[in-house]
């Protein structure tokens, strides 16, 4: 645990001296995985689907707020849906807007989430990002949450019916826009991963809260748990292909984020807790006081020895050199003691040229 907070600290500290570059490089990291994703997944139209489109938008992004990645990847996404049909990319856009509409409105500042848990749904770790929300923020960020799962959601229904939707003319526009609408509206699979990820989110934040010891080990446990059972109980009820292998390993990988959370943000020692009892004019107070483990990071420090250089003086091993100059390095087993301050040796070298003693030397 020491070890891991001594991390903890240098950490902290290197990202306190490059905290601007490490957000860029992350914001880099972040646009390059979802317009990956994107093309390698909805790629109808191959100019964008390019590695250097890729690497464009993904450098240009880095610099730019976070919201700018977000709209930058909904427009891609409606250009490869407008390639491949006009009724998709229709839909496609007035359920984008919506979302946007309850993002703005209440979650503001959160970009970030929409792009992540899309990317946690395809790496098939869909409880990992919930689980550390929950822990981190608070029940808004439910909003682009669930905003992350159904823009994945969508990318996956098209990639699945693109065949379906790209034989159709004018003639069925207004018949293939319903059929599209009704496909997106009505996964159930979407709305039961959605409400899982939701309750997950809601769950480890009201259990994080709780004046109890643990509280971060218990809310982690129990988000994964319960994102677990709505997933496998809406498969079985609703006859859905969930598969139930990937959900155990997304919620033990949530545990072990939200583990790795509570050592960097939390680390406190709950055998040494404190409680606390005392009142005023207006309140009586029942205080829970628990301290945190704090670690300072070793400071390396290198010291610089310069080696004396004597020319001319050899010392004949009683301390005295060849010019009858007793050596500096003598000085604490000669006639002035163990320890001698540098007065004492300069008054010592004054009396020797008095007393002719370095003059003898050199006669």
């Amino acid at each position: 645990m020491s070890t891991l907070l001594v991390w903890r600290e240098q950490l902290q500290m290197f990202y306190a001296k490059y905290s601007i570059f490490i957000r860029i490089a992350l914001q880099f990291v972040l646009g390059f995985l979802v317009f990956y994703l994107i093309n390698s997944n909805v790629g109808f139209m191959e100019k964008a689907s390019s590695m250097v489109c890729t690497l464009g938008l993904s450098a240009i992004c880095a610099v730019l707020p976070m919201i700018v990645t977000v709209l930058a990847a909904t427009a891609l996404l409606l250009l490869h849906f407008y390639t491949l049909s006009l009724p998709v990319a229709i839909v496609a856009a007035l359920l984008f807007l919506l979302m946007y509409i309850f993002y703005f409105r209440f979650s503001t500042g959160r970009a970030w989430l929409i792009l992540l848990t899309a990317v946690s749904f395809v790496l098939n770790v869909p409880f990992v990002v919930p689980i550390a929300v929950g822990l981190l923020g608070t029940p808004v960020c439910i909003i682009p949450a669930v905003c992350g799962t159904f823009s994945y959601y969508m990318i996956q229904l098209v990639k699945g019916t693109s065949s379906t939707f790209k034989a159709g003319d004018e003639v069925q526009l207004v018949e293939t826009l319903i059929a599209f609408a009704k496909q997106a509206l009505m996964n159930q699979e979407m709305w039961v991963m959605a409400g899982a990820v939701a309750a997950c989110i809601l769950l480890v934040y009201c259990i994080r809260i709780l004046s109890v010891d643990h509280a971060w080990k218990i809310a982690t446990v129990s988000g994964a748990a319960v994102g677990i059972v709505i997933g496998a109980a809406g498969n079985v009820a609703l006859n859905l292909h969930i598969s139930l292998p990937p959900l155990i390993i997304s919620g033990l990988a949530g545990v072990a984020v939200g583990l790795v959370l509570e050592v960097v943000f939390l680390s406190v020692d709950y055998v040494r807790t404190e409680r606390l009892e005392f009142e005023d004019d207006e309140y009586h107070y029942y205080v829970k006081a628990v301290p945190k483990i704090g670690v300072t990071a070793p400071q390396k420090s290198v010291k610089h020895i310069n080696e004396r250089q004597n020319t001319g003086n050899i010392s004949d091993g009683k301390g005295w050199g060849s010019n009858g100059i007793q050596n500096s390095s003598s000085y604490g087993t000669g006639f002035l003691g163990d320890s001698k301050s540098a007065d004492e040796i300069l008054l010592q070298r004054s009396l020797n040229k008095e007393l002719g003693l370095d003059g003898k030397a050199k006669k």
